[in-house]
């Protein structure tokens, strides 16, 4: 009987050891590459105003409205509660649905396949960890008693969206937003806060970067509100990693492997919703079939050579929903373009925080805007 256990427990070769994260690795490029084309073609759409049309082309890339999450949920609720899809940002609306369905899919994996802020983050973990073993002989991490308490900032801050958007917007509000040519050009507005960016708030990411490479995964793991949407849908996914308790070694090399600082080895199924499935536990086990993606219910094992489809298909099941019905395009003209850039400065939202002349001059600016469209 011992020497049947130890042929179980010895560790084998397996094969290709490390393909999984190698197809990981290329996903990410590529999708960060992906992100730095749309933004060098967001770039000449907005010179095209800038200058008058001598300079840019008024081509638009969609793909900008997957870095408007708060926008694209609010499209998500409008279009659940009245059966209307919003044209004023459908790509971000589809982009939104691979990404939960995704997230219910295979867990977070959307942070650790997709996300180019999650593939920067790795890469400063990495250099993080590999300084800080050469001058500690260890990873640095935040005690337990500081790392929940942190943990649930990012999760306080989705429940402020969630209760500013699905508690407190009816389907008259929640039109009136996705109409205000604020939301419109939202992804305007957001491409100058960051090429006009503040002192405050160039300190601040400075800030984040810093702490990132001392605490890996800082912004990820404590103030991503996104992160916590999806870690929320994570425990639904019928997928999850298990762990075969009999060919377990204890070796400990999954715990060390894990990004996330799951104990990997002490559990049967990793049900966590910091798990990013990035599978780097799976690859290091050293002992054949121990550590595996399983359907939960049925009990199926499902191949690691089947992952990387799964997270790209899951993900562009939508996007190419949307090409196909036509709704991948805004329909926002050049006219209106021209009138909303020219006074985005001066264009802003209601949050319900505001005094009532606050909100009234808002109001007025936004209508002041669109009487300008209508000349």
């Amino acid at each position: 009987m011992m020497a049947t256990t130890e042929k179980i427990n010895r560790p084998v070769k397996k094969e290709r050891e490390g393909k999984l994260q190698s197809s990981r690795f290329w996903v990410q490029t590529a999708f960060t590459i992906l992100c730095l084309w749309i933004g060098i073609e967001f770039y000449y759409f907005l010179r095209f105003f800038e200058t008058g049309g001598l300079e840019g082309s008024f081509s638009r890339p969609p793909g900008v409205e997957g870095f408007l999450p708060i926008s694209s949920m609010m499209s998500v609720y409008y279009f659940a509660i009245t059966g209307d899809l919003h044209q004023a940002h459908p790509a971000g609306f589809f982009i939104f649905l691979g990404i939960l369905s995704l997230s219910f899919l295979l867990g977070k994996s959307f942070c650790s396949w997709i996300c180019p802020v999650g593939f920067i983050s790795e890469a400063i973990g990495d250099f993080g960890d590999a300084i800080s073993m050469k001058l500690f002989k260890r990873k640095i991490s935040i005690p337990k008693f500081l790392d929940y308490p942190l943990r649930s900032i990012k999760y306080l801050l989705l429940a402020f969206f969630v209760y500013a958007i699905f508690m407190s917007m009816s389907a008259a509000a929640l039109k009136a937003f996705l109409d205000s040519p604020y939301n419109v050009i939202s992804d305007v507005k957001m491409y100058y806060f960051f090429a006009d960016i503040s002192q405050f708030a160039f300190t601040v990411i400075a800030v984040l970067f810093i702490l990132s490479v001392v605490v890996r995964n800082f912004w990820c793991r404590y103030l991503c509100p996104y992160g916590a949407l999806l870690g929320i849908m994570s425990l639904l996914s019928p997928l999850k990693i298990k762990r075969d308790a009999e060919k377990c070694t204890s070796c400990s090399l999954c715990t060390k492997a894990c990004p996330n600082r799951i104990v990997v080895e002490k559990v049967n199924y990793v049900m966590s919703d910091e798990c990013s499935s990035c599978m780097k536990c799976v690859d290091a086990c050293p002992v054949r079939d121990t550590l595996y993606l399983q359907q939960v219910v049925t009990g199926k094992r499902v191949k690691k050579k089947y992952v990387t489809p799964l997270v790209l298909g899951s993900f562009f099941f939508f996007i190419t929903l949307g090409i196909i019905t036509g709704n991948w395009q805004n329909k926002i003209t050049k006219e209106e373009y021209e009138v909303y850039i020219e006074m985005k400065n001066s264009l802003g939202h209601p949050t319900g925080l505001e005094s009532d002349e606050h909100r009234e001059l808002i109001e007025q600016r936004n209508k002041d805007a669109k009487d300008a469209v209508g000349k």
